[in-house]
């Protein structure tokens, strides 16, 4: 009988195959491959339908021009994606990303990410990505409302509230979500809930910008109380300064923990007592500026070091949440070595394949992002929900059911990976997502 590593191997050099240089994708894969094989190997279903390797073939990838005009009246190329990864168990869902890094490996592997995050839920959601390669730094409201209505004119053609529900994603906030919202109603004159993110005024739910941060504490609290812990005192340093690094960071401190360090490209603002709201609030206010962290006001407390990582400051809590593979072995072992006893993933796949074998290596405490910053869909799913019944829940309402849902995901996670008196995260999120998905692949037969 084969072990493991063989069927890893063997499994990896059929996908490699097929997707040559797609660095991203392949790890990704690789990661969940390591967990579950053996899984689908067990199973008869599972294996005769040959889940995993379905599930590494997108449904479709669409890909269109997207011709605009800036504000000079020069017109403007740009490409666009979306990745329909699986539908398994629902309609597509996933976000849209506007950013010159964009492409279909890197959405391919975000989609595949997302099959997994979504399943784990629990909510009938199936998995996507797309975006463009556009990139809206420096351009006017204008230029940026017009490359989004030229890119729905496009889109707008593959999905619909059962069978492809985009949201946000990077620099594709609600200002975004509005004017890609408004050009799907124009171009199919009807009001459905087809795009998530949307604002309150107009069929988006409560609490959509924070869940994501939020839900990313949410889990992290769990996971302490898992070892007879609190949030309360704990250090945490955060990467990055955008909507989910400043919301895990403002819900962190509501809880009693201190935030010693936000970041961006030019370095990190540390502050080793803790950052207040007006802290974060400034952090946030330079993202929407376009501006850095080098010069943050004094009576912020905060100091900023240049070209340093948030991993170089004592903490008791990592939470990368910038972007994927943010953090290698050398900065996951620099954050052990200052007393970090617990990473939980706000980003999707920010640390390394070899960063990631440090830290289990270590035996410390590890939570993936597909576990743990799955909040953002989830309240997606129930704004879903509540454009299809027209009944709308307040803020307290959405919040309350964030926290339920970020516990039983934590909960799957933890049952499935628990071995031996410890926990495997990863393992108990990868198994659970793919069971769920890999059940309604199995019952649908050769399609």
């Amino acid at each position: 009988m084969a072990t493991r590593s063989e069927l890893v191997e063997t499994f990896m050099t059929t996908i490699r195959d097929r997707n040559p240089g797609e660095d991203a994708f392949l790890q990704a894969v690789e990661e969940v491959a390591e967990d579950v094989l053996t899984v689908e190997k067990a199973n008869s279903a599972f294996a005769a339908a040959r889940v995993l390797e379905q599930l590494t073939e997108p449904d479709r990838i669409i890909t269109f021009r997207v011709v605009w005009e800036d504000d000079t009246g020069t017109l403007q190329i740009n490409r666009g994606w979306r990745v329909q990864m699986s539908n398994a168990i629902g309609p597509y869902k996933g976000g849209l990303r506007f950013h010159p890094s964009v492409q279909p490996s890197i959405l391919k592997f975000l989609a595949f990410e997302q099959v997994f995050k979504n399943a784990l839920t629990g909510l009938p959601l199936g998995g996507g990505k797309g975006g463009a390669d556009f990139d809206p730094k420096g351009r006017s409201e204008g230029e940026i409302m017009r490359f989004c209505q030229a890119f729905m004119a496009e889109l707008a053609h593959h999905i619909g509230p059962d069978e492809d529900v985009p949201a946000g994603d990077i620099n594709v906030g609600p200002r975004e979500i509005g004017y890609l919202f408004g050009a799907y109603k124009k171009h199919h004159g009807l009001f459905q809930g087809a795009l998530t993110g949307k604002g309150q005024a107009f069929g988006g739910s409560a609490m959509r910008v924070e869940a994501t941060g939020y839900g990313l504490i949410y889990f992290v609290a769990a996971m302490l109380s898992e070892q007879g812990d609190l949030l309360e005192g704990q250090r945490i340093a955060i990467s990055g300064k955008g909507n989910v690094a400043t919301h895990a960071a403002e819900k962190a401190i509501v809880e009693g923990a201190r935030v010693v360090t936000m970041s961006d490209t030019s370095g990190t603002v540390h502050c080793a007592d803790g950052m207040d709201q007006d802290a974060v609030a400034w952090v946030r206010a330079q993202k929407a500026a376009g501006g850095d962290l080098s010069n943050p006001p004094k009576a912020l407390g905060l100091t900023f070091h240049e070209g340093a990582l948030p991993w170089q400051f004592e903490a008791d809590i990592a939470l990368p949440c910038a972007t994927q593979n943010e953090m290698d072995a050398e900065a996951a072992k620099s954050a052990m070595a200052g007393g970090v006893k617990l990473i939980a993933e706000g980003a999707n796949m920010p640390l390394t394949a070899d960063a990631l074998a440090a830290v289990e290596e270590a035996g410390i405490l590890y939570a993936p992002g597909k576990a743990t910053n799955a909040g953002g869909v989830a309240i997606s799913g129930l704004e879903m929900s509540q454009n299809a019944h027209g009944q709308f829940s307040t803020a307290e309402e959405v919040d309350r059911a964030l926290m339920r849902i970020m516990t039983q995901i934590h909960d799957t996670a933890r049952d499935e990976g628990r071995a031996g008196g410890r926990i495997n995260y990863r393992r108990g999120a990868n198994i659970a997502g793919y069971r769920k998905v890999a059940t309604a692949i199995a019952a649908f037969g050769v399609i």
